[in-house]
């Protein structure tokens, strides 16, 4: 058991709406981003299958993707962005990635996470500190 926990899970229970929804539109637009980057850095193939399969959803990734990361409250779904790639039309997202014994890799996933993670994390800290403020 976690010490702290249910301090924590009460505390959170009493935030009002405003700050919850501070911090969805912050997790929206950073999965925006970093989704539009990485569709960016991706090799573009004859169907586009690759691009398209790059995305974001609230809460767990469908089945057969690629998962980068997920950021926000692991114990609420409402609050978990998950960014995905791969999947069933485009299983070769991860040879892309991470390369096979015949092709070099070509990443375009982990680079970007890599690179925007603080950011994401300082913006959402950020805003839910304004939101807070404004109460």
């Amino acid at each position: 058991m976690v010490k702290g926990l249910a301090e924590m899970n009460r505390r959170w229970g009493a935030i009002p709406a405003k700050v919850r929804q501070a911090a969805r539109d912050t997790l929206e637009q950073n999965a925006e981003e970093i989704v539009a980057d990485m569709r960016k850095a991706a090799p573009v193939g004859e169907t586009g299958k690759l691009l398209f399969s790059i995305n974001w959803t609230w809460g767990k990734a469908p089945a057969g993707t690629m998962v980068v990361g997920a950021v926000g409250a692991s114990n609420s779904s409402d609050l978990r962005i998950t960014i995905y790639a791969g999947g069933d039309d485009a299983f070769y997202a991860r040879f892309h990635e991470f390369g096979t014994k015949n092709m070099t890799a070509n990443p375009f996933f982990w680079p970007i996470w890599r690179a925007r993670r603080r950011r994401v994390k300082s913006r959402l800290t950020r805003n839910i500190n304004k939101a807070i403020k404004s109460l």
